[in-house]
This record gives structure tokens, C-alpha cells and sequence, in this order.
């Protein structure tokens, strides 16, 4: 019987964003002060305002920290040891956990990065490769 993956957040928030990228597209709320983030989250950090949209996002960013696992914590992720785990601020500003898809050790400290929609069982998941 094949492991399950981590379950992913499923509430009315979340399922805007997930469709978003299975349809390949990345998107970042927007709050009527401005202020732009991510993970998809009720209200604005800044002011805690609940009145938002959704916008597209350009998908490009920076690597700005990794970590790369040589130890599976959870049972899915065992094939895929060692694997990075990531934090890419896009071009608007917000940040976000990923992944690279690269060897970790091509990884650098502001390398540009863009967006991969990345299949993964029944959901697609933000990813990002490096740009040569």
C-alpha cells in the first residue's frame, strides 16, 4: 500500500489557492492596504483586515534560504531523500516554503528562481526551478 503524503490545508482559503495551481497558475492574496502574502490565510497580517483578493503572481523570485534533508521525516518523502526544502521570495514581495527542483548543490543565495507547478498524488504544489 503506498504512503500517504502530508495532508495539505483544505478549508475555503486554501482550496482558491490550490486551484489556482492546478490550473499552473500561482497567486497571492492582496489586501485593500496593499500588503501582499502568502500562505493563503484569513486576513492581513498588517492591518487584519479580511477584505482581500486574489492576484496573479509574475511566479519569479529569489532563494533566499534552503536546508537540504538527508533523513526522511515522514514516510513519503523517503524516495526523494536527500531533497531541499526552500524559502523563495517572489518578485511582489512575499515568501513562500518550496522546493528547488535542482541538485541542492547548485543552490546559491539570491540564485533567481520561477515558478513549477509540480504534481504531487492528488495536488499540485508550488515548486520553482533555478533560471540559468
Amino acid at each position: 500500500m503506498p504512503t500517504q503524503s502530508p495532508a495539505l490545508d483544505t478549508d475555503t482559503i486554501h482550496e482558491a489557492y490550490l486551484a489556482g495551481l492546478a490550473e499552473g497558475r500561482l497567486s497571492l492574496q492582496v489586501c485593500v492596504c496593499g500588503h501582499r502574502w502568502l500562505p493563503p490565510r484569513a486576513s492581513c497580517a498588517e492591518c487584519l483586515a479580511s477584505k482581500w483578493t486574489w492576484e496573479p503572481a509574475q511566479g519569479s523570485g529569489r532563494l533566499k534560504s534552503w536546508v537540504v534533508y538527508h533523513v526522511a521525516f515522514h514516510e513519503s518523502f523517503r524516495e526523494r531523500v536527500p531533497y531541499n526544502v526552500a524559502i523563495v521570495e517572489l518578485d511582489e514581495g512575499p515568501r513562500l516554503i518550496t522546493n528547488i527542483l535542482a541538485d541542492s548543490a547548485a543552490l546559491r543565495a539570491e540564485a533567481k528562481v520561477r515558478f513549477v507547478p509540480s504534481r504531487q498524488g492528488e495536488h499540485t504544489l508550488a515548486r520553482f526551478e533555478l533560471v540559468a
